[in-house]
Formats: structure tokens, C-alpha cells, sequence
């Protein structure tokens, strides 16, 4: 293609020359014509010599392309050669492992076969042993149920019979064992029991609780009392069931017992027979009779008055003889009779509250203790006692139920019984309601208001309600809302782990943020 160009050019240069010669002179003509046409050989030439090069250097180039692309594809196909060679040896190991587990599946199956048909003639052999021992068995029980002149049944029996002397036996034996080794550890069992008492009580609650002083004239009255070779005292402990301690107190007799209704009966005795100055044992039997008639009138009338002030009706004679015999019973130091009546106005003002029955709700506050007045006749918790006694004298399920359940020995089912329950706990929780050392209720508030600041965030706390509640005061930037819920339960639960109480104690957390402007 540039040859053809270089022609071209060529050929335009003559004819150029040529026309420019035509205009010249004819002389040079000639001149100018051969020189074109040299120089258009000499093009020409130039031309050719430059598209062998070219032509050169493009098969030159075709066969480097060639080889290359030659190079190229013989490397592919020797690539894929050894791929297709190391793709048929990991199918001949394949196949080579396989042919191995097929032959060890079929030596396994030949060993299964074989241990098969072991067993089976092992079955056989069995089979027929047992058939023989059977056999043997029969003879055997045979021949000694001939010698022994019983059946087998027969025998059995008498086995089991034996069997069954033996055990009964051994567990005699045992019991016997157990009963030796309560019978020595009772004691000192009861003595740990007493002593856990003792040391719960402060020794002037056990004093009022099972002694009564009754004052004397003079020291001489003493021997008036005990009479010729104690006849005196003697008999009035026998009428009364009471013991008479006369000391070296001054002019006072003490009188010890558990029932305070017998004690309180050879209190007023003892006074009339003091006042009186006739102390022999006829008098005495004569005066305790009458002090009996006078303190069960007292109980009757207690009894019907706590009826009346609550507006409680046709309550069984029975029951209200046993509310009045509470009017001699104290509770931690709290007389039982008084306390049963504020149980009743409790429930009754709780019960107004809610919209349910008030009468019901006086009447179950007012019973909830009634088997105090018993509770050391009969064996048993008092309100399990007391629960008996209110079905026994015809009490509705309701009043038996919230009896029951006022000290959880029933799980409360009824609104009734939680009243109850709450009204009775209010009752003992009332300050002044139960006596308390004042050291320990003072350690007591000490510890509530230590134990609320040992809390972050806390700024101050305070013991209220005669230590039923804490009231804990914190800081608005530290603690949050829902860290305030979290800090009550925590603080509860470190009250629980740390400190004794009766009762339970509210724990208050209050966060107060407040704002602050003045108006100028």
C-alpha cells in the first residue's frame, strides 16, 4: 500500500515537471524529463526496498506470534495433562480403597456368619441343659418334698415366715436402739430448748408471765401461812394447784404457776385469807372455792363485755369463757384479752375499708388467739388449738380457716385470713404494745440507720415506727429512679442477712429532686 503511494508521488512529481516544463523552454525539456524520471526510479526503488522491510518485519512478527501462541497452548495442554494424570491416580487410590473395604466387609460378614452359627449351637447346648437341670430340678424337689414331708408351697411359706420373724426382730432391736438413745439425748435436749428460751426472754418477762407477789402485813404472816408443820401452805397448793414460794423477800409470798387463771385464784384467796386472818385448811378450801366462783365470773363477764364492745353475737358460752381467760394470759408482756380486741377493731376498721363484712372480720379478730387460752393444757400451736375449738363450738369454715392461718400453719386462702394476719401483726408491732429492753431497741434503730448509709449514694436515713420502717434519703444526681427500686431491695435483703427482728420492716427509698428560682 505505501509502494502504490510512493508510485502515485512519483508520478505527480513528472507530470508536474512535465507541465512546468512545458511552460519553460523546450531546451531544458529534456533535461527536466530525465531527471523526473530519475528520481522517480530512485522513489520507486526506495519504495520497494522499504515494503520488503515492512513485509519483513510482519512475517517476522506473524512467526513470533505463532510461536508464542504455540508455546502458550502446548503449556496449557501440559498443565491439563498432569491434572488429568493426577485426577486418574486419586480415582485408581479410590478404587483401590474401596476394593480394600469391600473385601474386609465380606471377611467381617464371613466372621458374623461363623460367630452366628456359635451361637446358635451354644443356644442348643443351653437348651438342652436346662431341659436337663429342669429335669434334675423336679427330681431333686421331688425326693425332698418326700423326705421333708412338705410341698413346695408349704415350704415357701415357712421361709417367708422365718424371714418375716427376723425382720421383725432386727426392727424391735432397732427400736429399741432408737429409743435408748432419745431417752438419753431428751434431756439434754430439752435443757438446749430452755436455755434458747431463756436467753430470746429477758428474765422480767418470765416473771410476769408465771409469777404473781401478793403483799403482807408483816413478816409474821409468814408463819400464819405455812401453818403448823406446813399444813396451811400445803393445802392451799393442793386446792389451788399453785406453788407458794415464801423467802426471804420481804413481806410478800410469791405465787408460781403456768396457769395464770389458777394463779390468779390463789391471789385472791390468799389476800381474803390474809384480811380475814382465819388461815387453816377447812378456811382455805372454803375461800379457794369461793375465789373460783368469783375469777370464773370475771371470765364470763370479760368474756360477754368484749362480745358487746365489738358488736359480736351469738358466740358460743364456751368461747366467750375462753376469750375472758385471755384477760390473764400476756404475750411478750402484751395481755392476750386487750390484744385480741385491737386485733378485732383492726380487721373491723380494715374490713369497712375494703366493702366486706365487718361482724365477720371483728368476730375472726377477736377468736384469732383463742387457743392461748389453752395452749399450755393441750400439746400444739395455738392457732391450730384455737382452730379446733372455733369448729368445735360451731364456728363458720371462714373464722375456722383465718384462725389457722394467722401464724402460717395454713397458707391464707381468703381475704378474711390475710386481714387477720396483717391485723394481728399490726397489734404486736404497735409501739408500746410489747415490752423491749431499751438497749437492744436502740441497738436496733442503730443498726437500721448503719446499715441504710453504708449504701452509695446515700445522704441520710432514719428509724421510724419504732423501727418498723427506715426511711433512706438519697441524691437525685447519683441515683436514678430505677436505682432507687434496686437500693430498697438490696438494703431489705442486707436487713434480713444481718439483724434479728419480729415482725417485718419497711424500707423507703426516697429521691427528691427539687428546683429552685426566686422571682425578682
Amino acid at each position: 500500500m505505501e509502494m502504490l503511494i510512493v508510485i502515485v508521488i512519483a508520478i505527480a512529481v513528472a507530470a508536474g515537471a512535465y507541465l512546468a516544463g512545458s511552460r519553460s523552454n523546450k531546451k531544458d525539456s529534456t533535461s527536466i524529463v530525465r531527471q523526473a524520471e530519475e528520481l522517480a526510479s530512485k522513489v520507486i526503488d526506495d519504495a520497494r526496498r522499504e515494503a520488503e522491510t515492512i513485509t519483513k518485519e510482519a512475517e517476522l512478527k506473524a512467526k513470533d506470534a505463532a510461536l508464542e501462541a504455540k508455546t502458550g497452548h502446548e503449556r496449557e495442554m501440559s498443565e491439563k495433562k498432569k491434572d488429568l494424570q493426577n485426577l486418574e491416580k486419586r480415582l485408581q487410590q479410590k478404587e483401590e480403597n474401596l476394593d480394600k473395604k469391600v473385601s474386609l466387609f465380606d471377611q467381617k460378614e464371613l466372621d458374623i456368619l461363623k460367630k452366628e452359627q456359635v451361637l446358635t449351637q451354644k443356644e442348643q447346648a443351653l437348651s438342652l441343659r436346662d431341659e436337663e437341670l429342669k429335669k434334675a430340678t423336679d427330681v431333686q424337689r421331688a425326693k425332698l418334698e418326700t423326705i421333708s414331708g412338705m410341698s413346695a408351697s408349704e415350704a415357701k411359706k415357712e421361709l417367708m415366715d422365718a424371714m418375716e420373724d427376723e425382720a421383725k426382730h432386727d426392727a424391735a432391736k432397732l427400736i429399741k436402739v432408737i429409743e435408748e438413745e432419745a431417752r438419753e439425748t431428751a434431756d439434754k435436749k430439752a435443757k438446749e430448748i430452755i436455755s434458747l428460751a431463756v436467753q430470746r426472754y429477758a428474765g422480767e418477762y418470765v416473771a410476769e408471765k408465771t409469777v404473781s407477789v401478793v403483799p403482807l402485813p408483816s413478816d409474821e404472816m409468814k408463819g400464819r401461812i405455812i401453818g403448823r408443820e406446813g399444813r396451811n401452805i400445803r393445802a392451799l397448793e393442793a386446792a389451788t394447784g399453785i406453788d407458794l414460794i415464801i423467802d426471804d423477800t420481804p413481806e410478800a409470798v410469791i405465787l408460781s404457776g403456768f396457769n395464770p387463771v389458777r394463779r390468779e385464784v390463789a391471789r385472791l384467796s390468799l389476800e381474803k385469807l390474809i384480811s380475814d386472818g382465819r388461815i387453816h385448811p377447812g378456811r382455805i378450801e372454803e375461800v379457794v372455792a369461793k375465789s373460783t366462783e368469783e375469777v370464773d365470773q370475771t371470765i364470763k363477764e370479760a368474756g360477754e363485755q368484749a362480745a358487746f364492745d365489738l358488736g359480736v353475737h351469738g358466740i358460743h358460752p364456751e368461747v366467750l369463757k375462753l376469750i375472758g381467760r385471755l384477760k390473764y394470759r400476756t404475750s411478750y408482756t402484751q395481755n392476750v384479752y386487750q390484744h385480741s380486741l385491737e386485733v378485732a377493731f383492726l380487721c373491723g376498721i380494715m374490713a369497712a375499708e375494703l366493702g366486706i363484712n365487718v361482724k365477720q372480720a371483728k368476730r375472726a379478730g377477736l377468736l384469732h388467739d383463742l387457743g392461748k387460752a389453752v395452749d399450755h393444757e393441750v400439746e400444739g400451736s395455738h392457732a391450730v388449738i384455737g382452730a379446733e375449738l372455733a369448729r368445735k363450738y360451731g364456728e363458720s369454715p371462714k373464722i375456722v380457716h383465718a384462725i389457722m392461718a394467722h401464724h402460717e400453719d395454713e397458707k391464707p386462702s381468703t381475704v378474711l385470713a390475710v386481714l387477720v394476719q396483717a391485723a394481728d401483726a399490726l397489734s404486736g408491732a404497735r409501739p408500746g404494745a410489747r415490752r423491749e429492753m431499751m438497749e437492744t431497741y436502740v441497738k436496733r434503730l442503730e443498726d437500721l440507720e448503719r446499715i441504710a448509709t453504708s449504701f452509695g449514694g446515700v445522704t441520710n436515713s432514719f428509724a421510724i415506727q419504732a423501727g418498723r420502717e427506715i426511711r433512706v434519703m438519697v441524691s437525685s444526681d447519683q441515683i436514678t429512679d430505677e436505682q432507687s427500686v434496686i437500693m430498697a431491695r438490696d438494703i431489705a435483703k442486707k436487713i434480713e442477712a444481718e439483724m434479728t427482728y419480729p415482725g417485718q420492716i419497711k424500707v423507703n427509698v426516697i429521691r427528691e429532686t427539687r428546683a429552685v428560682e426566686y422571682a425578682r
